[in-house]
């Protein structure tokens, strides 16, 4: 068994801002973890990654399951 497999905590982010008249990379990092539009929710993997993607729009997202 992987690594992944074992660490399966799961983190529920929800888009609450839009990126329009941000700067272009946070808009990259949304699409990275996968958020569309608003009130989009998505189920991402608690890695070091996507916990430096969150921390770069935490000010338009909203993190539940720490």
């Amino acid at each position: 068994m992987n690594a992944q497999a074992k660490s399966t905590k799961r983190i529920r982010i929800t888009q609450l801002r839009s990126t329009i008249g941000f700067d272009r990379k946070q808009g990259l990092a949304m699409r990275g973890l996968g958020l569309r539009r608003i009130r989009h929710t998505v189920d991402v993997v608690d890695t070091p990654e996507t916990r430096g993607l969150i921390l770069k729009v935490r000010h338009l997202v909203k993190v539940e399951g720490e």
